[in-house]
């Protein structure tokens, strides 16, 4: 049995190394798809039992302990094309790319985990997972779990920790069920006919029937999903026509789909579908709606959570279970094949996500590795104790 107290002892003695790390990765940033780079810094800095498996392009998973199931931690590798704006001496050395979502605060977190259970001896084996692209799709999560690297290396459950400026500094969010939304975009067009402005009744307006779409679609959450359930459908971009005195025969018009459920998910594809063919027909027009499926929901595990809850507050952290987004992240990918849990960290920043301003303390890496180590000793105790059944689909 791992000695719980010289865990800690351990993790503390590895944080300043981690910090030095977290500001050679934010000042080396890659963008998705080209984070080769990170990965093998990553690489170099992490003990690892056998070696790692590259996986996803750019992207690697290890192992750390013996044989046998394993609890996986992920940490995203990519950056993104943000122009920074903090002024530290660490500044991204890249112009137009920056670590302005965290990711390099997780994966010091991460490395100073690996690190503590290696010297430590984990209670059960940690697969680490260096993902890539986790910003931009294809999705790095989603080639990861495809892939089936993590049945061949029995991983039963996966852990994630993100840093979030909503909440309070020392406080970490870990509420069950769904806490991040699927993500789809959809794009609708309308075919009219075109023709003179000045002689409307012998023209299909496709402006006219893409605004009255656009309108009325902004009343599909509020009149098709339960007022207790949360979702949003928003559009985004419109085009149309070419000259103010010719009528419109094709506009196009592109938004986003986001729900906290597998149901209102599918309840939100069809009614956009059917507000843009009736009203499109209504105008003597045609539309096609064609929906880009992103992330699926991502779902705390209940017994998970409860097992990560506790060994949370057993170090004094405050912990809440108010914080759910309609953002999305891919870790999804690993929630929909197995018990999975994010936790969402707070900082001591109050600059937003993806802000060219955005940038967590080094204090950070310190809270995001608790939380991780938590997650992981967590997901350990409910692998013993979860009671057996089938696997998910």
């Amino acid at each position: 049995m791992t000695d719980r107290t010289g865990l800690w002892a351990a993790l503390d003695r590895h944080l300043a190394d981690a910090v030095e790390i977290r500001h050679a990765i934010h000042r080396e940033p890659d963008l998705s798809g080209d984070e080769s780079m990170t990965r093998d810094r990553l690489l170099a800095a992490l003990p690892a039992s056998k070696p790692a498996t590259k996986v996803a392009e750019t992207g690697a998973v290890l192992r750390i302990g013996g044989p046998g199931p394993a609890i996986g931690v992920r940490g995203e590798l990519d950056a993104l094309p943000v122009a920074e704006r903090t002024g530290v001496a660490w500044e991204s050395a890249r112009p137009g790319t920056m670590h302005a979502c965290g990711h390099d605060v997780h994966l010091a977190a991460l490395v100073a985990v690996a690190r503590t259970l290696a010297e430590a001896g984990p209670p059960m084996p940690l697969l680490v997972v260096l993902q890539p692209r986790e910003e931009t799709y294809p999705s790095g999560a989603r080639d990861i779990a495809e892939l089936g690297i993590l049945d061949t290396e029995q991983c039963v459950a996966m852990v994630g920790a993100h840093v979030q400026p909503l909440l309070r500094p020392g406080e970490v969010a870990c509420a069950a069920g769904g806490v991040n939304a699927s993500s789809d975009e959809f794009e609708i067009t309308v075919h009219g006919t075109a023709g003179h402005a000045a002689y409307p009744h012998l023209t299909s307006d496709a402006l006219l029937a893409m605004s009255e779409i656009i309108v009325a679609s902004q009343s599909i959450v509020s009149r098709s999903v339960d007022p207790m359930a949360s979702a949003v459908v928003g559009v985004s971009s419109m085009s149309a026509g070419s000259a103010a005195n010719v009528i419109a025969g094709l506009a196009r018009a592109t938004g986003t789909i986001r729900a906290l459920t597998p149901q209102t998910r599918e309840l939100l594809h069809e009614r956009i579908a059917e507000v843009a063919e009736f009203i499109a027909r209504a105008h003597s027009c045609r539309a096609t709606v064609t929906i880009t499926h992103g992330e699926p929901v991502l779902v705390n595990d209940p017994h998970l959570v409860q097992e990560i809850t506790q060994q949370l507050q057993g170090r004094g952290v405050q912990v809440t279970s108010d914080l759910r987004s309609l953002g999305a992240d891919d870790f999804s990918y690993f929630s929909e094949r197995m018990p999975s849990a994010m936790l969402f960290v707070g900082t001591d920043t109050s600059d937003p996500l993806h802000s060219p301003a955005f940038l967590p303390g080094d204090e950070d890496v310190r809270r995001t590795a608790q939380a991780m180590l938590c997650g992981y000793l967590g997901a350990v105790a409910a692998a013993r104790s979860r009671p057996p059944g089938p696997p998910r689909p």
